[in-house]
């Protein structure tokens, strides 16, 4: 499903209904609720941020006792996004979008929100410019970020909630992302696992390196093709640390065309060729599977000639 509003009309705040069935009868709302995994915070920002709750049309506070049949709402409070970050106009290039969510087709470079030294440009500005445009009364809610100069699949909640929920299917491993690197170098094995902690660089705020003392961090890839000097590789980060891709396949002795940070060589492409193809996860509130793909950029298709 794909949901657009055009013009300045507001759109309503989100809202959440279910119909209590007979096993849920006797829970109060606060339960309830707690059982569909709406956070203490959340029920907090209903609660004083003029927000409501309503069972059969009536509010009520989180005390009430449900009964089967009855119609459960909760109407959640508008969203404000920081005074720090501006809304722009600038070009989204949106695969899908409903009520609750987007994935977003990010380009290379364009950094996900802003950095210390660059208030505009983001992915998080042009968010924040089309939610006004849209009417919509929120803040950006980034699920997963890429780096700057990586390219491709970002999944964006449009409230808290949603976003909590997404952010709790991703420490749990239920949202997968495949990508696609062309690494240095003739590999010797078809496929392979990189298991290798990975730290900040002392001495660096940006760079990180496989260290003892780092996290766990574990990589998995498929050789595609091989090429005489590089190779085309699916990645499959399984978790998800700081320039992970990057950092352990120039640990392994293979580092990402283009990635001048980690060892790469600039000569066939200026920025890493690393580019985020697929992501899939469990819709929160449709409770459906879904996948969604993104082709390669214009750049790294050229190393495939």
């Amino acid at each position: 499903m794909r949901l657009r509003k055009k013009g300045k009309d507001t759109v309503p705040n989100l809202s959440l209904k279910w119909e209590i069935l007979p096993e849920d009868e006797g829970k109060t709302v606060k339960k309830f609720l707690r059982e569909k995994k709406i956070s203490r915070a959340a029920l907090n920002a209903v609660k004083y941020r003029g927000g409501s709750i309503l069972v059969n049309g009536e509010k009520v506070n989180v005390r009430k006792v449900l009964k089967a049949g009855d119609l459960l709402q909760v109407l959640f409070p508008d969203e404000e996004a920081s005074e720090k970050l501006r809304p722009q106009d600038i070009p989204l290039n949106i695969l899908y979008e409903d009520e609750y969510l987007l994935v977003i087709d990010k380009p290379a470079p364009m950094d996900t929100i802003p950095p210390r030294n660059r208030r505009d440009g983001s992915l998080a500005n042009a968010l924040l410019g089309y939610y006004e445009k849209i009417g919509l009364k929120t803040a950006p809610h980034i699920v997963t970020r890429l780096d700057r100069n990586t390219s491709g699949l970002v999944l964006v909640a449009k409230y808290q909630h949603i976003h909590s929920l997404l952010a709790r299917a991703q420490r749990s491993g239920e949202i997968s992302r495949r990508y696609i690197a062309f690494c240095e170098g003739v590999f010797s094995d078809p496929e392979g696992v990189i298991e290798a902690p990975i730290g900040r660089k002392p001495g660096s705020i940006i760079e990180r390196t496989v260290s003892e003392n780092g996290r766990y961090a574990r990589t998995e890839y498929e050789v595609l093709k091989q090429y005489d000097t590089y190779a085309k590789i699916l990645v499959r980060p399984k978790t998800g640390r700081t320039h992970q891709i990057r950092v352990h396949f120039s640990h392994i002795g293979h580092p990402l065309l283009g990635d001048s940070l980690y060892g790469g060589n600039t000569a066939r492409i200026s920025r890493q060729a690393l580019h985020c193809r697929e992501i899939s996860f469990y819709h929160p509130i449709r409770e459906e599977p879904v996948t969604f793909v993104s082709e390669l950029p214009e750049d790294m298709q050229k190393l495939e000639q």
